[in-house]
């Protein structure tokens, strides 16, 4: 209707001109220009020969004509240039993986083949440190520890050995409008290595050399491909090491994408508090340093603490520099038993109000106790455990010991045991770092959906008390881990993957945490990170401007959406 009335009004108009006077003062240049030509051009191939009167006719009826044409090329000019990866970012607002309520765990995304002389480009960086075998790039596309999949894996994968061919590698993908994924040491569980849309997958582990040690300021510069314990290795006969301790095999890099902690971030920090600068990668391959060696500064935006957690979407990092810490000169591991999750939970609460400075509190329910006995062949006590260590003087260990054993005994504890020698300490806290893996043992075959909450502390002992009603009621195997002195918890979720119900299942306890979790202020991730898992609950936990203006940073820094795509912000997240 609205069309034929346009239509009338031009038919009347004594001057068509002056009637798409009005539209023009409201369009922007462009449009003016493409209209103006398109309109000469239907002029000169159709009233060729035609007198002033009847090329007046003509315009009159032309104009709808002139108009419709002029409008879609507008919008064509308007939209932006495609690239690989944009479909997957842009998903369809209907559950698909890390949209909103999105139950689905293979993360769908778009194909097109990588073009030839991209290929041809990488082959000529990267020499001889380039592969296109199936095998090695299906390891690539699949995380080792998490159940989340792809539909694509990447179609070719990179190793490159310098900053120089990393910053050429991301110039030549930008330029084919190609995703590229950074990878590890592929520790990660919540899909941040997936590459729902094929592409580049750059292996970062041949970058791992110590570029300097700087003893007397307590720093070292690294390459993002070294593994935190092989620079602990490293740094021992300094009588120094770097305090962050994820999970076994994880590498600086990726630690500083997912803004990773571990046991020790009750004493000294997340890796946001331990990285003093870093240099990273941007989309265009331009090389970019966040920060100064200092300490501290105030100078300009923070973008350390910006590209920390960006999982790989805004840059590849390259280097890093690292805050360290002086060996301690004694240490005391203690544990002991309660009759409860909830008392074991208080005890930590009430040893941190204390005031003692512990560097670890590690919380253990019964069931991965269990497993831990059944995987390495011990036989502790089949009962919610604390794990404590102490750090300092000799004396000044002994003395929080003793205070610690006096709560414990308050709160209903028992079997409180401490260890001083090097050797029963290290076997310890090697029970606590393979506790993933003894899950495992006690399921073969079967897959975990881990959970990462973290709440204010004063809310630990009350969710992990519901979470373990509900655990416990589910006829899925399912064991409590936290690092009780932050308030975060992990729940490991065994479950087969070849049964839908029990996936569902396993995926109805994890939202029920996340939801309990937020409902006290927590997070959906203290320290795994969002990848493709957790997307589905920022919404809610950071709300929608939030998210806009994370888009927007993502946007300005990678405007062909190419790094790492699919991760970490919501695909309904629209600006």
């Amino acid at each position: 209707m609205a069309f034929f009335t346009w239509l009338s009004r031009a038919r009347s108009s004594c001057k068509p001109s002056k009637f798409f006077q009005n539209f023009f003062v409201q369009s922007n240049h462009t449009a003016r220009f493409q209209f103006q030509s398109q309109s000469r051009i239907l002029e000169n191939t159709i009233i060729v020969n035609s007198s002033n009167s009847n090329k007046q006719s003509w315009r009159t009826y032309l104009l709808p004509i002139v108009l419709a044409i002029s409008g879609g090329s507008l919008a064509l000019q308007l939209q932006k240039n495609p690239s690989l990866c944009d479909s997957p970012n842009l998903q369809e607002r209907s559950g698909r993986i890390g949209g909103k309520d999105s139950t689905e765990r293979v993360v769908k995304g778009s194909y097109k083949p990588v073009p030839p002389e991209l290929i041809t480009e990488l082959k000529t960086i990267c020499q001889d440190n380039i592969t296109l075998d199936y095998d090695e790039r299906y390891f690539h596309g699949k995380p080792q520890y998490s159940f989340h999949k792809a539909v694509n894996i990447p179609d070719v994968v990179v190793f490159p050995r310098s900053e120089d061919e990393v910053s050429k590698i991301v110039r030549s993908c930008n330029k084919h409008k190609v995703p590229i994924v950074p990878y590890g040491g592929a520790t990660s569980i919540e899909g941040h290595t997936l590459s729902p849309n094929g592409g580049v997958c750059i292996d970062m582990t041949l970058m791992k050399n110590v570029k300097a040690l700087h003893v007397e300021d307590m720093d070292v510069v690294v390459e993002p491909g070294i593994g935190w314990m092989e620079l602990n290795e490293y740094l021992a006969p300094y009588g120094l090491f770097f305090p962050l301790d994820p999970g076994p095999g994880a590498t600086i890099g990726g630690m500083c994408g997912t803004r990773c902690s571990g046991s020790l971030a009750v004493r000294y920090g997340t890796m946001r508090d331990n990285v003093i600068n870093l240099k990273a990668v941007l989309a265009d391959g331009e090389v970019v340093k966040t920060a100064s060696r200092a300490r501290k500064s105030a100078a300009g935006y923070d973008l350390t603490r910006l590209m920390i957690g960006s999982e790989g979407t805004l840059g590849v990092i390259t280097e890093v520099t690292l805050r360290l810490q002086k060996i301690p000169e004694h240490s005391i591991v203690a544990m002991c038993n309660f009759p409860t999750v909830k008392d074991a939970a208080d005890v930590a609460i009430a040893a941190m109000l204390s005031g003692i400075q512990v560097s670890r509190v590690e919380l253990l329910d019964e069931v991965q106790v269990k497993a831990v006995n059944l995987a390495n062949g011990k036989d502790l006590p089949e009962f919610p455990t604390l794990m404590f260590e102490f750090i300092g003087t000799e004396a000044y260990t002994r003395e929080q010991t003793l205070i610690v054993q006096k709560i414990v005994s308050e709160h209903r504890g028992s079997d409180f045991v401490f260890a001083e020698d090097p050797q029963a300490k290290k076997e310890l806290w090697k029970i606590r770092k393979e506790a993933l893996y003894a899950c495992f043992a006690m399921a073969p075959g079967f897959e975990a959906m881990t959970t990462d909450v973290c709440v204010p502390l004063s809310h630990l002992a009350e969710i992990i008390s519901k979470s373990k009603e509900v655990l416990d009621a589910s006829s899925l195997l399912c064991t409590v881990i936290a690092h009780a002195g932050d308030g975060n918890f992990h729940t490991v979720i065994l479950f087969d993957p070849a049964d839908d119900e029990q996936r569902k299942e396993a995926e109805r306890l994890n939202n029920f945490m996340v939801h309990a979790a937020l409902s006290m202020e927590g997070t959906c991730t203290g320290e795994h990170g969002v990848g493709t898992g957790k997307m589905k609950y920022l919404e809610k936990e950071l709300g929608t401007e939030n998210l806009r203006t994370m888009k927007k940073i993502k946007a300005a820094l990678d405007p062909n959406g190419i790094m790492n795509p699919g991760k970490l912000i919501p695909p309904h997240i629209c600006l």
